[in-house]
This record gives structure tokens, sequence and C-alpha cells, in this order.
């Protein structure tokens, strides 16, 4: 069936904008889910006598350390000792805590013994379908519940309308991956001078099936012996803990300020009211919002716009936010217009572009 928009997406939006639906509900706490990778059975990694499941577990506690001292944060553990947890019921954890952030802890390798560094992942948009198709599955659960059309304000996960708030929720959500994983990798290079490998996007299922802003960081190289020491010895796992931790106090402070008790999506609550507008010709009642605009990507490096720096699209713009550079193309009012743009950019070459609503 071919989705009409305009009404329904702009209610869609705007249930988003006012109630903030099923994923962001009044809370007092600032969740952050910690998840320890590997465990059990699973050892992970395991070069020179370094098992990965141990360091990335002992880590994790100490961030968790830091975290619980703060007033108003809520440290929630896939797992705290050395146990199995299924891949796919660590974002389940996180989902169902509602949580504002989830972070994944791991320790890198491979075959050769020189590599080392640290690099920390957010989601891959290329299966943006498969965390829709999550989302979809995981939110079915409020048909269960008593008068949910009251409490989620007609929101309905059976419905493509509400479907398409997701998928801006989405979207949202890596931006502030990217943010959080930038201020990660920023304090783990200049206060610890470890050596940054950068943000990479991948399509990771622990993270594209948490419908929050969600990071995986790889602490370093346990095939590099040298950073294997280090990240096995206790003032190792001390030194990376506190910086994430204090990037994850950062990202609260930027985006909560002194509301450290909301849960509300940051990026969405910045979508324009819609005001209904009666045409001059007839008695039709159109919608009239601002110009829809297609994210190619975002990096904290400043790119000069011109064509050849983004596989030959002119009509290139960028914005500037908390030491990130969003690279936007075109702009129009008309949402299937969006939709033509998206697909040349995608045919460009920028396969994960998408669309975002105006400021």
């Amino acid at each position: 069936m071919k989705i009409k928009y305009h009404s329904f997406f702009l209610l869609t939006i705007l249930v988003l904008c006012n109630k903030t639906i099923v994923f962001a509900q009044e809370n007092q706490n600032f969740t952050i889910i910690l998840d320890a990778g590997h465990g059990g059975k699973d050892p992970g990694n395991s070069y020179h006598g370094f098992t990965e499941k141990e360091i990335a577990l002992k880590t994790t506690l100490k961030v968790g350390e830091y975290l619980e001292k703060i007033p108003n944060f809520k440290v929630i553990y896939t797992r705290t000792t050395d146990v199995f947890i299924e891949l796919a019921n660590r974002p389940k954890i996180a989902n169902k805590a509602n949580a504002n952030l989830f972070v994944s802890i791991h320790c890198n390798s491979v075959k050769s013994y020189q590599p080392y560094g640290t690099e920390t992942f957010v989601m891959g948009l290329s299966r943006s379908d498969l965390n829709l198709e999550v989302a979809k599955k995981e939110t079915s659960v409020i048909l269960l519940e008593d008068n949910f059309k009251d409490t989620y304000q007609g929101f309905d996960p059976n419905k493509p309308e509400s479907l398409i708030g997701l998928t801006i929720l989405q979207e949202e959500n890596l931006n502030n991956s990217i943010i959080l994983a930038n201020e990660i990798q920023n304090n783990f290079t200049h206060t610890l001078k470890r050596n940054s490998r950068g943000i990479k996007q991948q399509p990771l299922w622990v993270l594209d099936a948490a419908y929050m802003p969600s990071v995986l960081i790889e602490l370093g190289f346990l095939s590099n012996k040298e950073e294997g020491q280090y990240l096995d010895s206790d003032e190792g796992q001390e030194q990376m803990a506190e910086q994430i931790a204090k990037s994850i106090v950062a990202y609260n402070k930027k985006y909560y300020g002194s509301k450290k008790g909301s849960n509300k999506v940051v990026e969405i609550k910045d979508v324009p009211m819609v005001k209904p507008v009666v045409n001059a010709t007839n008695t039709d009642t159109k919608t009239v919002l601002g110009g829809y605009k297609i994210q190619l990507l975002a990096s904290s490096k400043n790119i000069p716009l011109i064509p050849r720096n983004f596989k030959g699209l002119a009509d290139v713009k960028s914005s500037y936010d908390h030491t990130i550079f969003r690279y936007t193309y075109g702009q129009t009012s008309d949402f299937e217009e969006a939709k033509l743009l998206q697909a040349q950019a995608k045919n460009a070459g920028f396969v994960d572009a998408f669309i975002v609503m105006p400021n």
C-alpha cells in the first residue's frame, strides 16, 4: 500500500514532538546501559594471555562506578559476571529499560601484531530496514496494555504512518551516536594520548537493534602486546573507564543540561510545529513547512564544499554542532521531491543518505 504522507506524516511528527511516544516517556533518571562484550562460553579475542571478555567486563564495571556516583544517573549492566548473554538480548535490555544511551565495550585484534589504537563504531544505516523491523516488533507489546491508545496518544506500531516517526528517530539517534563517539575518541586521544583509529559506521546487530543513541567501543588491540598489557592492567582499565564516563557526562550536559531527569529525544524536539493553512484557490487544507534536506554524512572534519569532495553533488551545505560537521544536499518543501533528492544522493554513492526535517 502506498502511504499518503502530509497529514499522517505530520501527525506522527507532532505526536513525537509533544509526547515523545513509547521511547521517551518521562523518567526521573538518565539511564545508561553498559554492555561488557562477550562472556561465559564466548571469550572474545585472546592474545598473549589477554582475554577480551575479562578486560571488557572489568573496564565496564569501572565505567559504572564513575557514573553511579552522579545524581540522577542510572546504570544498568547487561552482565556483571562471567556469563554468556545472547547478542539479541543485549539491546533488548536497553529497549525494555527505555534507556538514554547504549554503550558496548570490547577489545580488538587482528592477525598482525602491529596495529594498535582505539576506535568507536556507530550504527550503519545501510541496515535501517532491520532497525525499523526490530523497533516495530519491540513496540508491538504496547498493544497488550490497557488503555494503550490514551497512554501513547494514538501511536500504533501496526500503522505505517506511525512507523515514519520511528525512521526519523533512528536517523536522529545516529547523529547523537556520532557526537558521543566523538567525545569518547577525543578523550582517549587528547587526555590519554592513545592512538585514534577514528569513528566508523558499521552494520553491527548490537547497535542496529537498539532504538536509542548507541556506540560500540574498541578499547585497543590485544594482538598488540604493548597495548594488550596496558588494557589488561588495573591502571589502564581505570584510565579508559574514566574517559568513557567523562564522555557520557559531557554528552548528558550538552543535551540535557539541568534537566538530567528528562528522558526526552533531543533532536526530535526541534521539529517545528506545523500549522494548516487554506489554499487561496479552494477550500482544501494543505500543510506548509520548511525545507527538507538530505544528510550525506557527519564528520569531525571541515570539508570544502566543492562537488569533487561530494561525489559530484553540487548543492551541498554544512552546519556545525558540538564538534561535528553535518553535510546536507539540496532543499525542498515537498516530501516527494525530497525522496528524489535522497535517491540522487544514494546513486552518487552516499548509500546511507537520509531525509532530515528543517531546524
